[in-house]
């Protein structure tokens, strides 16, 4: 039976690569101003949803991913690994 977890168990494969590449910006932005970014781009989440996903605590969607990856200046590729 198929089931919506990563390997690791976790609701996400990019929460990681997220919080490292958030890390890595200029002036490395909380997860409340990343969160700021990230609405300033259109997507509507909040620093718990932020916490969430870096924690692989929440699902992640294809359009959060693409505008995600956009802020943090990378590939979606290169979020998945």
């Amino acid at each position: 039976m198929f089931k919506n977890r990563a390997a690791n168990g976790k609701k996400n494969m990019v929460g990681e690569a997220i919080k490292h590449y958030r890390l890595m910006l200029k002036d490395a932005p909380s997860q409340q101003r990343f969160a700021v970014l990230l609405q300033l781009s259109g997507l509507d989440v909040g620093k718990n949803a932020i916490q969430k996903i870096e924690s692989g605590d929440r699902f992640v969607t294809d359009i959060e991913l693409k505008v995600i990856a956009e802020v943090l200046e990378v590939t979606c590729d290169e979020l998945l690994g």
